[in-house]
């Protein structure tokens, strides 16, 4: 990893000449970020994930209801049982979806139609696995909060605890296993072709970014599937915050395969730094503090494309006025 290092942003410095910004008048007050985010969004499975032997019944138990997309249940899968059909749990939980007896006496499903329903079988489990699913977000609706997240605490920790709560318990494990789960499905979602098909990898980074371009802030909020909603301050608001929004741009521009860092202090330490910004740059600025509390993407002509703070929605904004002699650096990915 490449060694942090600062600048700043002064009137008349070289970087201010190059890119032709003027000194302006602005103001901008970011609240940093660095929680994890982790939300279902609108994206479906990339099938070549799933192993080949439970590919039909993850797609098929992915259509049961929307709260349990396909991605969903292979994540499940995968942290559950890690695709081992005859696990057994030191508790007691069953097979590729880990169902406690008693759970299974209610919910196992004859998911293959042979006329019994199995914890060892895979369909049987995967279709009883969206059955529950399906059951638990209807359990957890009109609570507030993320719905898909809350479903999941609930599978986790049962329903009532949820309901108990009136959102996540304060379980680590129930908390660390939403946040497992919904990080999980960014391994199973298909990927949404660019807008700039065959353009570099800073242009296909700005190209998903301006997808985002009037989704709110969101204290929080966002994840590589899209925008969630957040917490504290963000709790009811769908949206990203600052670092949420380059991670989704730089995650869908690499194909999936470069998953930064949630934070934006973090994400101040990938790739190279470089002294000159090109189109798709990341640069993270210090503004509240001597950490790196803000990060953007470099979009050229002297502007940055951002989710600034609460009450803003994603933005494009010059490179000038408040951020002059900000402390940043400004990272080349790729």
């Amino acid at each position: 990893m490449t060694a942090l290092r600062t600048g700043a942003l002064a009137a008349g410095t070289a970087l201010a000449l190059l890119l032709g910004i003027a000194v302006g008048a602005s103001s901008i007050e970011e609240e940093d970020d660095g929680v994890p985010g982790g939300d279902v969004g609108a994206y479906g499975l990339d099938p070549s994930k799933i192993p080949a032997a439970y590919r039909q019944w993850v797609i098929r138990a992915g259509e049961t209801c929307s709260a349990a997309p396909a991605a969903l249940i292979a994540a499940q899968i995968e942290a559950e049982s890690n695709w081992n059909p005859k696990a057994r749990s030191p508790v007691g939980a069953l097979g590729l979806s880990q169902f406690m007896p008693g759970t299974w006496a209610t919910w196992g499903t004859d998911g293959d139609g042979d006329g019994k329903a199995d914890p060892f079988s895979p369909p049987d489990a995967i279709m009883s696995q969206a059955r529950y699913d399906c059951y638990l977000a209807g359990q957890v609706s009109g609570l507030a909060g993320d719905p898909t997240k809350l479903m999941l605490a609930a599978y986790n920790a049962g329903p009532g605890a949820v309901q108990e709560y009136g959102g996540i318990p304060p379980y680590p494990e129930t908390q660390q296993y939403v946040v497992r789960i919904t990080g999980l499905m960014a391994k199973y979602a298909a990927e949404e072709p660019p807008d700039e098909e065959g353009g570099t990898f800073g242009r296909r980074i700005v190209a998903y970014a301006r997808k985002q371009l009037g989704v709110p802030y969101s204290w929080g909020g966002g994840s590589v599937y899209g925008p969630t909603t957040g917490i504290a301050h963000g709790s009811k608001i769908v949206g990203y915050d600052c670092s949420a929004l380059t991670q989704y741009a730089v995650y869908h521009a690499s194909g999936r395969k470069l998953m930064l860092p949630r934070s934006s202090q973090q994400q101040a330490t990938q790739g190279k730094e470089v002294k000159t910004p090109q189109v798709g740059d990341l640069i993270a600025f210090q503004l509240n503090s001597a950490s790196y509390d803000h990060i953007a993407i470099y979009i050229g002509g002297g502007e940055i494309l951002h989710a600034p703070r609460t009450g803003k929605d994603v933005m494009t904004e010059p490179l000038s006025g408040y951020y002059t002699g900000k402390k940043h650096t400004i990272r080349r990915l790729g």
